[in-house]
């Protein structure tokens, strides 16, 4: 019993062998590097001979495959020890700012960030960049034309008649500084000059914002409370619920 056990498991163990011909040279080896037949003999068992007579005597060629175009500029054989930053190319195109349904051309906003944070400002459009044009008027608060990012305003329900003011010509373009170019001072010449840069404003802008703001304090004038309303600052004071007020 043990033996057939032992038999029987050998022949399991076993793998089945590959059934197939084997590889037969044409020319057999009488020792390792000598085969039976010459050279001259092979020629005509191969029948290399009628390959030749088919096409004339010569051996058939092939065209070269082409070869892949090479580069305009070869890499450079050498590396930067420091990782180079290149700018990630940016497929997105810019899409306009949607704006609030709760922002239309005339509403009062209340600034959230900035200078002039607290004060109450009338709308008057959105700007190519997305930015709000706002004003205060600056007669009545103190804010002059500027822009301002939406997300930093809270919409209120007050409106203003705003169909007498002229926006055309303002932009982004119109809020743009122009660079200056920066030469060695002293120390007295350095402030000095500081001080004539922050309090200079272009008269055609002093202009701009007192015809908008004629315009626009004749709408307000007709209202009552309007001008006492947009001169306060909105605060929050003790036990007022954000959430639960309504603007």
């Amino acid at each position: 019993m043990a033996a057939r056990s032992k038999s029987r498991s050998k022949g399991a163990s076993m793998a089945p062998k590959k059934t197939g011909t084997p590889r037969v040279s044409r020319n057999p080896e009488l020792i390792r590097g000598i085969g039976k037949y010459s050279r001259s003999k092979m020629y005509h068992k191969r029948g290399i001979w009628a390959v030749k007579a088919k096409h004339g005597g010569v051996f058939p060629r092939h065209d070269p495959k082409p070869k892949p175009e090479a580069p305009a500029q070869k890499p450079p054989k050498f590396y930067p020890a420091d990782d180079v930053k290149k700018p990630l190319l940016n497929k997105h195109k810019p899409r306009p700012t949607k704006l609030r349904a709760s922002i239309t051309p005339g509403t009062v906003l209340i600034l959230l960030a900035g200078r002039f944070k607290g004060k109450r400002v009338v709308f008057l459009k959105q700007l190519p960049s997305g930015l709000l044009l706002v004003t205060g008027p600056y007669k009545i608060n103190g804010v002059p034309l500027r822009r301002v990012n939406q997300s930093y305003v809270i919409g209120t329900s007050t409106k203003v008649d705003i169909s007498g003011v002229s926006l055309d010509k303002f932009d982004d373009k119109y809020f743009t500084k122009e660079a200056k170019k920066k030469t060695k001072k002293g120390e007295g010449e350095f402030f000095e000059a500081e001080k004539e840069e922050k309090n200079a404003l272009p008269q055609e802008k002093k202009d701009d914002q007192k015809t908008v703001d004629t315009a626009l304090l004749k709408a307000i004038e007709s209202v009552p409370d309007l001008n006492s309303y947009l001169s306060a600052r909105f605060s929050l004071q003790a036990g007022m619920k954000p959430h639960e007020l309504v603007f």
